[in-house]
C-alpha cells in the first residue's frame, strides 16, 4: 500500500527555512540565573538562536474541541524542539519498558526551563500537559480528512519515587500518527527561535508570530487572505461556533492590536494589519511582514509565576489560560493592587454590586500602567498663578466627573459582550426620558454622555471629598 499523502492543515504554528540544519550540534539555549538579568541577542543571528522546524502546514492550529493557552502553545513548541533534536523515541528512557520506548523523553526541569516556566510548583504545568490531550484538531485537504488530539500521550516517570526527595523526574511525550509524520518530517520550513517565543507574553501574540513569520522571507511579505472569523480561530487557538462570531471592532481592539504592538516590540520580524472590506464592514485580513533590520535585541527575562497570585486572578472570573496571560503580562505589584481596588470596590457600602469583577481588574491594569501609583502620589508643582477664570471654564467639580465619566466608559469596554449588555440593560431600565432614543445604543453621543455618568455612579457612588482631592493632586486642577 502506498504511503499516505501529507495531511496540509494544522497543527501550531511553526516554521523554519529549507537550510536548516545543524540541531543536535547548536550551543545551549540561553538562559537567565538571576531574574533581574537579561539577554541580547542580534536579529538573524542563529548561532545563538535555537530554532526547531515546525510545517508551515502545520502554522495556524485548527482547532474544533479545546482551547490553546500561551503556555500550552509554548510546551507543544518545546516538544517539537526536542523531539526534532533527538529524532528517534526512547532515547534517555528512564525505565526499561516496551511502552517507554515509544515516548520522547526529556527532564521535566528541561521542558519548564525552554517554556519559560519557572513557577516552582509543577502541578499547573501537568495540567496543561493534561489539557493538551483533550484538543482536538482538524487536517484536511483535498484527499485526506483526519482527526486527531494534539498530543496522543505524556507520562511523567522518577526512577527513585514520586516520593522521595531524590531523583529526576522525566517526562516522556508522544504524538499522534498524523502529527509525528509533520513534526518529524515537515516538507517546508520557516525559521522560529525559542528565545522569541519566550519573550512573548500573550497567546495571541505567539500565534500571530507563529503564522506570521513564514511570509517574512516570502517575495511578497503578504500572508494570505482570510475571513475574519478565520482569523480569530487561528489567533485565539478557540473554536468558533455559529454562536460566538467575533464582533470585528472588539476583536481588532482586545486581541489584533496587542498582539501585533507585542510581535512588532518583542521579535525579528514587524507586522502591518491589511483590511479587505466589502463596502464599510470589515470581512477579511491580511498582514504584511517585514524582518526587522536592527542590532541587537534585547530580551526581557520572562516572569515568575506567582502560583498563589495565579489563583487570586482565577478568583475574579478568569479562566487559568487567561489569568496565565495577564499574570505574564504585569508585574505582581500591579497585580495585587489591582486585586486589592476590586476587593475594596466590592466591599464598599453604599453601592451596587459589582457584577464584573474581571472587567473592571482589566480597567483597573490598564489604568496602573498608565497612572503608576508613584506617579500619583508625586506631588505636583503649584499651578501658577492664571488670570480669573471665565464663567465659562469648567469648575473642578465638572472636570472631575467628566474625567470619571470617561473612566466608566473605559471599564465597560472591558467588560464582555454578555456583560455590557446586562449593564446596558440596567440603564435602560431606569431611563425615564421618553424622548431619549436607546436603540443606537451607546452609538448615540447624547446615550453615551448620559450612560457614562450613571455607569460611573453605579461603579464609585456619589462624588467624595477624598475623590475629588485625588483627582486634584493628580491632575493639578
Amino acid at each position: 500500500m502506498g504511503r499516505a499523502p501529507k495531511v496540509s492543515s494544522l497543527l501550531l504554528d511553526l516554521h523554519l527555512s529549507p537550510s536548516f540544519d545543524g540541531l543536535k550540534d547548536e550551543p545551549p539555549m540561553v538562559t537567565r540565573k538571576v531574574r533581574s538579568d537579561a539577554v541580547a541577542i542580534a536579529a538573524g543571528d542563529s548561532n545563538n538562536l535555537r530554532e526547531f522546524r515546525k510545517t508551515n502546514e502545520a502554522i495556524g492550529l485548527r482547532v474544533v474541541e479545546g482551547s490553546l493557552s500561551l503556555l500550552s502553545r509554548k510546551v507543544f513548541n518545546v516538544m517539537i524542539f526536542h523531539a526534532q533534536n533527538m529524532q528517534e523515541t526512547g532515547i534517555n528512557a528512564p525505565i526499561d519498558t516496551p511502552a517507554s520506548r515509544k515516548y520522547f523523553w526529556i527532564p521535566l526541569a528541561k521542558l519548564a526551563r525552554d517554556a519559560a516556566y519557572d513557577s516552582k510548583d509543577t502541578q499547573n504545568l501537568k495540567e496543561v500537559l493534561e489539557e493538551m490531550q483533550n484538543i482536538k484538531l482538524k487536517l484536511e485537504n483535498g484527499r485526506q480528512w483526519t482527526s486527531e488530539r494534539l498530543v496522543s500521550s505524556v507520562t511523567l516517570v522518577n526512577p527513585e519515587g514520586f516520593h522521595k526527595n531524590s531523583g529526576q523526574v522525566w517526562l516522556g511525550y508522544a504524538f499522534p500518527p498524523e502529527v509525528h509524520e509533520q513534526v518529524m518530517a515537515p516538507s517546508t520550513f520557516t525559521r522560529l527561535s525559542i528565545v522569541y517565543q519566550s519573550s512573548l507574553k500573550s497567546g495571541s501574540a505567539l500565534a500571530l508570530y507563529e503564522i506570521c513569520r513564514r511570509y517574512a522571507t516570502n517575495p511578497s511579505k503578504m500572508t494570505f487572505i482570510q475571513t475574519v472569523e478565520h482569523w480569530h480561530g487561528l489567533i485565539t487557538g478557540n473554536p468558533l461556533s455559529a454562536d460566538s462570531a467575533p464582533v470585528y471592532k472588539y476583536f481588532k481592539r482586545d486581541t489584533l492590536k496587542p498582539a501585533m504592538a507585542e510581535v512588532n516590540q518583542l521579535t525579528d520580524i514587524t507586522i502591518e494589519l491589511i483590511e479587505h472590506k466589502n463596502g464599510r464592514r470589515v470581512e477579511k485580513l491580511q498582514f504584511k511582514v517585514e524582518l526587522v533590520k536592527q542590532t541587537p535585541l534585547l530580551f526581557p527575562v520572562p516572569p515568575i509565576i506567582d502560583d498563589q497570585l495565579l489563583q487570586r486572578v482565577i478568583d475574579l472570573g478568569f479562566s487559568k489560560a487567561d489569568a496565565s496571560d495577564l499574570v505574564a503580562q504585569y508585574s505582581d505589584e500591579q497585580l495585587r493592587l489591582a486585586i486589592e481596588r476590586v476587593e475594596a470596590r466590592s466591599r464598599a457600602v453604599g453601592m451596587s454590586p459589582l457584577t464584573a469583577p474581571a472587567g473592571y481588574f482589566r480597567w483597573v491594569l490598564q489604568d496602573l500602567a498608565k497612572n503608576p501609583p508613584s506617579a500619583a502620589q508625586t506631588p505636583q508643582a503649584p499651578p501658577t498663578a492664571s488670570p480669573a477664570r471665565k464663567s465659562s471654564a469648567p469648575s473642578v467639580m465638572e472636570k472631575f466627573l467628566a474625567g470619571r465619566a470617561q473612566e466608566a466608559l473605559a471599564v465597560h469596554k472591558e467588560l464582555d459582550e454578555r456583560e455590557r449588555r446586562l449593564v446596558f440593560e440596567a440603564f435602560r431600565a431606569q431611563t425615564e426620558s421618553e424622548t431619549l432614543k436607546l436603540d443606537r445604543g451607546l452609538d448615540s453621543t447624547m446615550v453615551r454622555v448620559l450612560f457614562s455618568q450613571w455607569y460611573a455612579k453605579e461603579l464609585w457612588g456619589p462624588p467624595t471629598a477624598e475623590a475629588l482631592a485625588s483627582f486634584i493632586e493628580k491632575s493639578g486642577a
